[in-house]
This record gives C-alpha cells, structure tokens and sequence, in this order.
C-alpha cells in the first residue's frame, strides 16, 4: 500500500467514472439520430455492452489484453477472474504503476466497453439483437482485446514503438473500420416511400453530445494515470481540438450546404474528441488546434465521399471514428514533442516515427476490417444478422421488443 499514490489513484477511479457515462451519453446520441422507431433498439445496444464486455473483461479479457506478453501477440491468463487483481499496483508492459491494480482493471474496463458501441451506429436500424449480442462477444475477443494488447499491454505495436495516448488505434480506428466492413455484410436500410431519414429528435444528440465530451476528459486526462501536468495537458488539449473541429465543420457544412447545421455541429465536436485521442499527451494545444482543423476538414469529406458513393454508413461512425482515428493516429508522428511525454514526431525531424504511426494505421485498418467482415459472414452463415424485412419496415422497437420510445 506504500508504493499507491492516492492522488493518481483518485484521478484514475474518477476518469473511470467519466469514461462510463460515455456509453449512456452514446446511446443518446446515437438515439437521437435515427428514426424514431429504431431509438430503443439503439440504445439498448450500447447498454447490453456494458453488461456483456464487463463479462468479457472479468473471465479473461483484461487478462488478455494486459497480462504477461506471450510473443508480442496476446497477454496470458494470470488476471483470469480478478485472479491477482487487488490493492496492490501492478507492472503493465514492463512498467510498474503506481495505483491499484483494480483501479487500473475498470479504468480499462470502460475502454472496452464503449468501442464495440461505437460500430452500432453503422448498422442502425437493421440488426437482429441476438445477432448482435453474438457479434459483441466475438468482435471483443478477436479485435478489442488483441487491439488493446498490442498497442498498451506490450504487444508487438508497442514493441516497434507506436504510440497512442488513450486510443487513437484500438478505440475509434477499429471501431470506424469495423463499421464499414459491417455496412458492406448488412446492406443497406430499407426506405419506405417518402419516409425520412433525417435524426428525430436533435436534442438527444445534443444531450449525447455534451455526455460524450465531458466524458471525454476522463478518457484522454485519465490515461495519463497520474495527476500532475501531463492530464493537465490532455484535458486541454481535448477540449481545445473538440472546439476547433466543432467550429471548423460548422462553416465548412455552412458554405457547403448554404446554411449551418446542429447536428453537423454536434458530430464534428464528436470528431474533434476522436482525433485528438492519440495525441492528448504528446503534443501541445496549438497542436491541438491544428489537428482540430484539419480534422473537420478529413471528417467532413470523408462523410460527403461516404454519402456519393452510396455506402449505408447510418450514423457516419466511418467518416467519424475511423478516419478520425487515422488523423490523430498519423498527425501524433508528426506533432508529438519529445519534452512532454518522451516521444518525438516528424516536427522535430523524428521520420521514424512518422512511419511508425503510418504503418500501424495502415496494419489496424486492414486487420480491424478483415476479422470484421469474417465475423460476420461466419454469423451469417448460420443466422441472419439481418431482421426480417417487415420488422425493418415497422421498427425494431416494436418488433423485437414489443415497446415503443414514445407512447403519446
């Protein structure tokens, strides 16, 4: 108990908390943008994450993701259970912490939890829930999971010396990438006649929108898991790239679309947040601001490529957090300052780093895509991951769970 830093320990417990809201302030969010008939489903979708992932997390999961290497590939199962998890801090890749183990396990934990939520939004309004369920268990173990070790728990991204502060890869990449490979197995939304698209109810996203960014805070300052300059620095830096990129995507949309959208608004915020995930404790704020720019403008042409080339990404998680990811998993090779955090990027002439970035970009992009697509094929193979087209027509609140979000 000598060796706890209670202020780290503090920090670390309280972020844990902020991060958990996220995934209630998700399921707003995203339920706000679909039809109306569709918003229970969605947002049960990312409840059940948080029953099913903490399962996942507590037999195994943390263990695999964290424990001792076994050949740069996966961590063993000595953390099985919350075998040896407890008061005492704990060495995670090599390093010896300074806070309780258990609090370092749910910090993750909540990590875990919000990223296969994130894919939801991409196969809005179509999914069977027990399909779903299914895929949850699946995608876990064989994306996060593996994701998470390689980049944090001292796998072979990390021992080639990639970096990523609080989830630029095994969040938001992976989640973005595996939502497009879902679009292309699912298909597309069936549309009735004359029937709208459009978000039903803006100030859910709105409300999501607020819970996402306040959260936010804890994800990226949390991850410093020490109380000292370095979270001072991620919680400016969040909030600094989340304002820029809200405002940059406003008056693109503005003189794209002739009028300014609150909805693009809130989404670019959300995009801002995703970018500067990687970057929060390696660069400094006027970074942050750089990264906020030219974030709204990657995002903002991804989702306008997205929409002309007619993929089914129902909520823009592609366009959002997978090429948000890939901005702030590049631009940290290129801002990161050797004085902040120890690690130096293509500003102060550091090429190998740059690459480094790149390649895992590349590398996470492919892998998380690819299992995707097979996870999903496999399922299909065997159950529709698809509703029947009647319960798609009269949504799924009514037809798979008997309920409607509004009864007046």
């Amino acid at each position: 108990m000598e060796k706890i830093d209670t202020a780290a320990t503090a920090l670390v417990l309280i972020s844990a908390a902020l991060v958990f809201v996220m995934t209630p302030g998700l399921a707003f969010f995203y339920g706000g943008l679909v039809r109306r008939k569709n918003v229970l489903t969605i947002m049960l979708q990312s409840f059940m994450s948080m029953g099913v992932v903490t399962i996942i997390w507590v037999f195994g999961g943390f263990s695999l993701a964290f424990g001792k290497d076994i050949a740069g590939v996966i961590g063993d199962l000595r953390y099985f259970a919350l075998n040896g998890v407890g008061f005492e801090p704990g060495i995670i890749a090599g390093v010896q912490q300074n806070i309780p183990l258990l609090a370092f396990f749910i910090f993750q934990e909540m990590f875990a939890v919000i990223t296969p939520a994130l894919i939801t939004g991409a196969f809005a309004d179509r999914v069977n829930f027990k399909s779903y369920l299914v895929f949850l268990v699946f995608w876990s173990v064989l994306v996060y999971i593996p994701l998470a070790h390689w980049t944090w728990g001292g796998g072979f991204l990390a021992q080639i010396g990639v970096i990523d502060f609080a989830g630029g890869i095994p969040v938001h990449m992976s989640a973005g990438f595996a939502a497009l490979a879902s679009v292309f197995i699912v298909g597309k939304r069936k549309i009735l006649p004359g029937e709208k698209t459009i978000p039903h109810n803006i100030t859910y996203v709105a409300l999501g929108a607020g819970l996402l960014w306040f959260g936010w805070f804890g994800f990226n300052g949390g991850s410093a898991l020490s109380s000292g300059g370095l979270a001072s620095l991620a919680f400016v830096n969040t909030d600094i790239c989340a304002s820029i990129t809200m405002i940059t995507w406003l008056f693109i949309s503005w003189v794209h679309e002739g009028k300014p959208s609150a909805t693009g608004a809130l989404i670019g915020s959300v995009a801002g947040l995703v970018a500067i995930t990687p970057a929060a404790g390696y660069v400094e704020p006027w970074a942050a601001a750089v990264v906020g720019v030219i974030t709204a403008f990657v995002c903002y042409g991804a989702v306008q490529f997205r929409i002309k080339i007619g993929w089914d990404d129902a909520l823009d998680v592609w366009g959002c957090h997978g090429m948000g990811g890939v901005v702030g998993t590049i631009l940290t090779g290129v801002f990161a300052v050797s004085s902040i955090n120890g690690a130096s990027g293509l500003i102060e002439g550091n090429w190998r780093q740059f690459l480094i970035q790149l390649f895992a970009a590349v590398f996470v992009i492919v892998y998380a895509f690819v299992v995707t697509w097979v996870i999903l094929k496999i399922q299909n193979k065997f159950s529709s991951v698809r509703v029947p087209d009647k319960v798609e027509m009269d949504g799924l609140d009514e037809g798979l769970f008997g309920e409607q979000a509004y009864t007046l």
